[in-house]
């Protein structure tokens, strides 16, 4: 693919899509990991969805909000019972705060989650609340780190090439794996045949970039009955361009759910691509008298290689928590690493991580409950050492393993998001309630970034 035969980008700037907000309705991104909140600042985060924690986030003056659902990490039958839950909580807050709701899907730039179950879990409720979903707008981009859609076909950027999807190693998962690199064909195939490729419409980089609003608003309001749209990108103009025809299309009474990656987060709430985070915001948020924690759960091939970089750059003490001794004697290995981890912070940096080794059950279900154990493991051990010895930061590599941390391990249910630590990826929350308020927590997905990423990160928490 040759990005010289692409057609101009259209300009969209973000001040016009901010304009148009103006009496939209407020977004709540319901997040199947942390790491939707990379390209994103100064939007509040929920972790847990009591009707009283939406209301504080509807009373903040922001374009939207996220809930952190972690379903990624939960079997179909109970990811769908929690976003029916944290969707039913939504709206009964708005309801009583008297504001609209758009909900969108938020999950993989590389596809991997529960599709198209998430999105039909919330029309179900909404359409049991009187409401409909005319349409399902898929946008899964994640332009920071070189996903993009073009052609109706998803690639990740690699050093070499634009390498489609399905070649990847994130399409081999042995829990979301697929086979189709044209979205339209995932579609089908996720599905299982329910929705046909040929009833997706896709909306292309033709037709955002030579087009117009008013164009890509009448293709919208044809859109009924649930139908999936698919949206090309390639720059962020191209997103803008797609929601503020999503925008026109909802005020003349359409209504869709989205399903997105981190890109459309940034787009649908008016926020530009932001410089990392300041050193002099950073250096007021890490205590430099004391060390930080690592948490590493992340199994894909680039982690284990930035782990390694970073070994090459600093000293750190390394505790690992083997998979198959956490599947047969889990208390007391458990105990000893925590030990070794509690000593080992009084004098430095600490990695805190699973065995890179990747165990698989015999089928989706098994290998799901491995995850399950050995994630509950981590975040036991997390806890345990941050209770005991609390440390300077705590990075947590990996979606699952970042929403289990944040939840299980440090209890965080309220934070905001303050940006991040490297352009467009890699997040920092401020907690601003419960045992970790104050604690800088560092939202690190395990696909994002180069070899050198995660020594970068550090670098920068231990030098400002």
């Amino acid at each position: 693919m040759d990005p010289e035969s692409l057609p101009a980008v259209r300009p969209v700037p973000a001040a016009e899509v901010r304009q148009a907000l103006t009496g939209a309705r407020r977004v709540v991104f319901l997040d199947d990991d942390p790491t939707g909140t990379q390209t994103v600042r100064d939007l509040p985060v929920l972790t847990q969805w009591r009707v009283e924690n939406v209301r504080w986030a509807l009373r903040q003056d922001t374009a939207g909000f996220f809930v952190l659902t972690n379903t990624r990490s939960l079997a179909p039958e109970d990811a769908a019972a929690r976003d029916r839950e944290v969707a039913e909580a939504c709206l009964t807050a708005a309801e009583q705060e008297g504001v609209r709701l758009a909900f969108a899907s938020r999950s993989d730039s590389t596809l991997r989650g529960h599709f198209p179950l998430e999105t039909d879990v919330i029309g179900e409720l909404l359409a049991k609340h009187g409401g409909a979903m005319d349409g399902v707008v898929l946008a899964p981009a994640y332009t920071d780190a070189g996903r993009v859609t073009i052609g109706g076909v998803h690639w990740l950027r690699t050093p070499e090439r634009l390498q489609p999807v399905a070649d990847s190693e994130f399409a081999k998962d042995a829990t979301f794996g697929f086979r189709s690199s044209r979205l339209a064909e995932w579609v089908a195939e996720k599905s299982r045949g329910r929705i046909s490729a040929d009833e997706v419409v896709e909306l292309t980089l033709d037709d955002i970039r030579d087009g117009s609003t008013q164009s890509l608003h009448d293709r919208l309001t044809g859109v009924s009955d649930g139908r999936v749209v698919v949206v090309d990108t390639a720059e962020d103009d191209d997103l803008r361009a797609a929601v503020l025809a999503i925008l026109s299309a909802e005020r003349a009474g359409k209504s869709f759910v989205y399903r997105v990656g981190p890109s459309f987060v940034r787009a649908r709430t008016g926020q530009d691509a932001e410089p990392p985070i300041e050193d002099e915001t950073l250096a007021a948020l890490v205590d430099r008298e004391k060390h930080g924690l690592v948490v590493v759960g992340s199994h894909v091939g680039l982690t284990s290689r930035q782990l390694a970089k970073l070994g090459e750059r600093r000293d750190f003490v390394n505790v690992e928590l083997d998979v198959v001794a956490l599947l047969e004697r889990p208390a007391e290995h458990i105990a000893t690493a925590v030990a070794t981890a509690v000593a080992a912070l009084e004098h430095g940096l600490v990695v805190l991580s699973t065995s890179r080794s990747l165990v698989k059950g015999g089928n989706e279900a098994e290998s799901l409950d491995i995850a399950r154990r050995v994630s509950a493991a981590l975040t036991e051990a997390v806890g345990r050492v941050v209770a005991t010895r609390r440390p300077g930061f705590v990075v947590a590599k990996g979606g699952i393993t970042s929403s289990d941390v944040a939840t299980g391990s440090l209890g965080i249910d309220r934070a905001w998001v303050r940006g991040s630590l490297l352009p467009g990826i890699v997040s920092l929350w401020e907690p601003v309630s419960g045992p970790a308020q104050g604690l800088p927590y560092i939202v690190f997905a395990g696909n994002v970034g180069d070899e050198n990423s995660l020594a970068d990160v550090i670098d920068r928490l231990e030098t400002v």
